[in-house]
């Protein structure tokens, strides 16, 4: 796990855009994992602007996304599918039937989390797992708990997830409770993971990160056993290192 510190959000971003950009450029074909949120929002207007330049190209890449709300549709303006039709897809030439976000309407959740599953499998590894940290060490919506899943599943979202989550709707009574999330399992198994974290209420999160502790308690720190992560942090974040 190798932790880059940049003094500000932007410079962060600007290196996890190039993290990305390098994999399209030695894979074409590359399969993305991305992430929605505030974390990686700079780094998504990096890729549009190495994009307008020329320097990258979408056309031919796959994606597939870590979660989605249960009860929200693409169309709803807080959906993780809305969330990157309007931060990226929609700036760049990915075909956005390559583009993958799971089911948060389906009829039979758990039936479409097992989809999800088949789907990402039939894709190969992905070369790049872009991840954002809650405050509570949740990556995709594995919360906290005595254990965790390795597939994709429904997670009950923890109260402190909601609340740092309700700043994105206009009350906190608005945000879903339930998502459906990939499991651990198909994060550990992409080749390379880029989480990137910015500031303070992050800090504690990324702390436990750089301990010496692997606890399903802060599923974060699953991450050690990883073999190529990461952390890209602004100052804020990195405060407690």
């Amino acid at each position: 796990m190798e932790f880059k510190i940049f003094d500000s959000y932007e410079e962060a971003s600007k290196y996890s855009a190039d993290l990305v950009a390098n994999v399209l450029k030695d894979k074409k074909d590359a399969v993305l994992g991305l992430a929605t949120g505030s974390s990686p929002e700079g780094m998504y207007k990096e890729l549009i602007a190495l994009y307008n330049k020329g320097e990258i190209d979408f056309s031919e890449v796959k994606s597939v996304n870590l979660d989605e709300y249960v009860g929200l549709d693409g169309s709803h303006h807080q959906s993780y599918r809305y969330f990157m039709d309007v931060n990226l897809f929609n700036h760049v030439n990915i075909d956005k039937k390559n583009t993958h976000v799971p089911n948060g309407i389906a009829a039979d959740l758990q039936e479409g989390a097992k989809a999800y599953d088949a789907l990402i499998e039939s894709m190969g590894s992905v070369d790049v797992q872009v991840l954002g940290i809650g405050p509570n060490g949740h990556i995709g919506f594995n919360e906290p708990g005595e254990e965790l899943l390795v597939h994709t599943h429904v997670a009950d979202l923890k109260e402190e997830t909601i609340e740092a989550n309700a700043r994105f709707f206009e009350s906190k009574e608005e945000v879903p409770t339930k998502a459906v999330t990939m499991g651990v399992g198909a994060i550990m198994k992409s080749k390379k993971i880029v989480l990137i974290a910015s500031g303070k209420n992050k800090a504690w999160a990324v702390q436990q990160m750089a301990s010496d502790v692997i606890t399903t308690k802060i599923p974060a720190t699953l991450l050690k056993l990883h073999p190529n992560v990461t952390v890209v942090l602004d100052q804020e974040a990195a405060s407690l290192l």
